[in-house]
């Protein structure tokens, strides 16, 4: 039986997007450490960094879960006993696996720790989560191929207690599951152990053999994409849908992303899932889908939520959708003026927003820009630099200041 409302399941990549994920409302949050997680792109975490990370999630209720979901060749095993070790010591929650060595391994090692299995285990039906079950995973992490009428026959047909996590929001694979060897292929960089060049995104054409340097383009006709451009997941319109059909944790893709990225999304299922699963239940506020718009991103798909899809593809670029930038972020609020961390250039008089948890942006005109001496100055040009500017509203430390970015 799902619980009463999904749990909010939040990525970082980093110090700065975990404390954004626990400041604009997760549930848990997933991390990778140094080692063994699908995200070698990611900063990560090494193991002080962890537990501090750890700490502070528990102080706020917070869950924390450790991905160790690369599909490991022989000569990686030896060390994933001490590993294991080092992330007991720092207090996580959960271990999330795809491998089944690895799952078995985590049983026997670290009885205590929940074993969640990876989307990379390619969990479609309801014997392989049974089976999992029976192996001593806590939950499965279902591939993102399936429909809510799918997921609610695995749910109706596993163990009561085996937890079901879906993803719910972010970048698609164009292989689904995850399991792909075009970057390895490409690159010598190996997807299935965290090194994926996203091989998926890059701009192909055809060139025939007696024809060289004459590049034709690959196109799409009735029959469907021949590119592997895959747009990013939404489902925040149906989460009702995806907690009737069983599901425990919503999860938001994004260990690769920045800070704004993770605040902005995490916020908006923060505010819908609130808004939906109150007693009594409230309308979703206009603002919180705007709020996904507003991060950069690829063109949005429910994927496979209704069944097979064809709209999986985006034709035009392999870019994203980026509208605001972050100018800066705020460090604290005295006398009536916000004093910034400046991340991009921004000038005196410009319109601006401040992403806040839990309501909708502020939106407000800098006046009185000054440096961190408190001088007059007409635009806050330095990376990083401290400024302050007037502003009313109470603002939290942690806050976010964006602009739109002018249209070429």
């Amino acid at each position: 039986m799902a619980r009463l409302k999904p749990e909010l399941l939040a990525p970082a990549g980093d110090a700065e997007c975990f404390a954004a994920a626990l400041q604009f409302g997760a549930d848990a949050v997933y991390v990778g450490a140094k080692e063994y997680g699908m995200r070698a792109a990611a900063k990560n975490f090494d193991f002080p960094a962890l537990r501090e990370a750890v700490r502070l999630a528990h102080a706020q209720g917070v869950r924390v879960y450790l991905t160790a979901n690369i599909l490991p060749r022989s000569a990686e095993i030896a060390a994933y006993p001490q590993f294991l070790e080092q992330i007991r010591s720092c207090g996580i929650d959960a271990v999330i696996a795809a491998d089944l060595g690895m799952i078995t391994m985590t049983r026997a090692l670290a009885p205590e720790l929940e074993i969640h299995a990876s989307t990379q285990t390619g969990v479609v039906n309801y014997q392989t989560a049974s089976a999992l079950y029976e192996m001593g995973v806590k939950r499965v992490v279902l591939a993102r191929e399936l429909s809510l009428s799918e997921i609610a026959e695995i749910r109706a047909k596993s163990p009561e207690n085996l937890e079901i996590e879906a993803f719910v929001h972010g970048a698609m694979c164009m292989s689904v599951s995850g399991r792909c060897l075009l970057s390895e292929y490409l690159t010598g960089r190996d997807a299935n152990r965290g090194a994926c060049a996203q091989s998926c995104r890059w701009k192909y054409a055809l060139m025939e053999e007696k024809r060289p340097g004459q590049y034709f383009p690959v196109d799409e006709d009735s029959d469907g994409s021949y590119i592997l451009n895959a747009k990013d997941l939404c489902l925040l319109p149906y989460l009702k849908e995806l907690h009737e059909a069983g599901v425990d944790s919503v999860k938001i893709e994004g260990r690769a992303k920045a800070a704004y990225y993770v605040a902005g999304v995490t916020n908006a299922y923060r505010m819908a899932l609130d808004s939906l699963f109150d007693t009594p239940p409230r309308p979703v506020p206009d603002w919180v889908m705007q709020e996904l718009n507003n991060v950069s991103h690829r063109p949005y798909t429910v994927g496979f939520a209704f069944g097979q899809r064809k709209d999986l593809i985006w034709q035009e670029e392999n870019g994203y959708i980026r509208d605001y930038e972050v100018v800066g972020i705020v460090q604290k609020q005295e006398n009536g003026r916000l004093y910034v961390s400046q991340r991009n250039r921004f000038f005196a008089g410009d319109a601006v927003e401040i992403l806040m948890p839990q309501q909708k942006p502020l939106a407000l005109t800098v006046t009185d820009l000054q440096n961190g001496d408190g001088e007059p100055i007409a635009s806050a040009n330095h990376a990083v630099m401290d400024c302050s500017f007037l502003c009313e509203a109470e603002v939290p430390a942690g806050a976010f200041v964006r602009k739109r970015i002018a249209e070429q």
